[in-house]
């Protein structure tokens, strides 16, 4: 039988915010790190945080509920970013751009479209595996 992940909203709700807010501020200071170390290195963290974000869309029951959860994750992400590389004081290897603050809001909406994605994928398989969905709490 396939795999199929358990929904966010079933998870308890310090794992919800550990999934949803520690691990992508987690992985946003890291880059915020790695940007002033080498451009190779920041990037391949990024691409490994791009995968986590697309996986984290599996969670939710469509892709609307990944988009969520991707906007946030990402914007937690840049934002992380930016905070860490000011704290570290790197010269950054890679460009942040004339405004930096933009690189979060750049960041929410890649991680809104990876997760997004997911979501839409998994929905897919659940339709397809024909698994009921139960409606949404009032």
């Amino acid at each position: 039988m396939p795999y199929v992940p358990v929904l966010l909203r079933d998870r308890p709700r310090y794992l919800q915010i550990i999934l949803g807010g520690v691990i992508p501020a987690i992985f946003g200071a890291v880059a915020g790190i790695l940007i002033g170390v080498s451009a190779g290195a920041y990037y391949a963290w990024g691409g490994l945080a791009a995968i986590g974000g697309f996986i984290a869309g599996f969670e939710h029951r469509d892709g609307w509920g990944g988009a969520d959860r991707g906007f946030f994750g990402g914007l937690i992400y840049g934002i992380a970013l930016l905070v860490t590389h000011a704290i570290v004081g790197t010269h950054a290897k890679v460009s942040l751009g004339s405004f930096p603050p933009l690189l979060a809001v750049l960041t929410a909406i890649i991680g809104m479209f990876l997760s997004a994605a997911g979501g839409r994928i998994s929905r897919a398989q659940r339709e397809r595996l024909g698994l009921q969905e139960r409606p949404e709490p009032d």
